[in-house]
């Protein structure tokens, strides 16, 4: 058993344009998910939410105290662990069951991940130790007792749907293929695109239960054609534009669909 036993659970880097990153650096990478504070003047917007281990909501207060929409990517289990702690829920139709009533793959530990779903990731290129934290929240916390509580959209997007935030609009984009609700949300005004997993710097993940390889391919050629400057992902650094064009243009190749 790991007894270390973390520091402050959460990691916070403020960026431009009234972005704020959070993340869980006790994690490891695979389900080290972003979580995106995005300010506006009327409202403004939580993209994903991590596993909830350890409470968002008390950890950013200062950060998450106005009128705020939780923003659902996908329903992944590291994106929606903190979801429940938060009363507007938005998602894609297609992730509305899950939400629901949690049961897709999930753990902290690779055995409760299972060894088919753990002998792909590492086959794509993820390092994964047989346990996802590298401590503990609190001394008492048992890895085997981690579940994803059920939070129920609230509201459901689609494709084309602005979410306006008073002084700043984002559009939301359906783009399948990690998943079958995958969306990201994308900022004309500054070329700024939330991906969410359709795309991010490290190993894409495709194969995965409702995964589809021929929808992600057409979701990473409409991001091509997306006027782009920065991409702040579900996992890993932001990136810029020639870097989205590689990742693509990458996977279309090792695809060829």
């Amino acid at each position: 058993m790991n007894e270390a036993v973390a520091g402050p659970w959460f990691r916070r880097e403020t960026l431009a344009d009234g972005v704020t990153l959070l993340s869980e650096p006790y994690v490891d990478p695979f389900a080290r998910c972003n979580i995106w504070h995005v300010r506006g003047r009327e409202r403004d917007l939580l993209i994903d939410t991590g596993l909830g281990i350890v409470s968002l909501r008390d950890a950013a207060r200062d950060l998450l105290g106005g009128p705020l929409t939780a923003v659902i990517t996908h329903s992944h289990f590291d994106h929606i662990g903190g979801a429940y702690e938060f009363d507007d829920r938005l998602g894609h139709e297609d992730e509305r069951a899950e939400m629901a009533a949690p049961s897709g793959f999930n753990g902290l530990t690779a055995a409760a991940l299972g060894s088919e779903l753990v002998a792909q990731l590492r086959a794509a290129g993820y390092a994964l130790p047989d346990r996802l934290l590298s401590a503990l929240p609190h001394a008492a916390y048992r890895l085997e007792d981690f579940v994803i509580r059920r939070a129920p959209l609230t509201r459901t997007v689609t494709d084309g749907d602005i979410l306006d935030l008073g002084d700043r609009c984002f559009e939301v984009l359906h783009l399948p293929g990690h998943s079958p609700g995958s969306i990201g949300l994308f900022e004309r005004a500054t070329k700024t695109l939330f991906s969410g997993d359709a795309v991010y710097d490290g190993p894409l993940l495709f194969a995965l239960p409702g995964s589809s390889i021929q929808a992600y391919a057409s979701s990473l050629r409409r991001l091509l054609e997306l006027d782009v400057e920065v991409v702040h992902a579900g996992h890993d650094p932001s990136f810029g534009r020639a870097r989205l064009r590689a990742i693509s243009e990458e996977y279309l190749r090792r695809w060829q669909v």
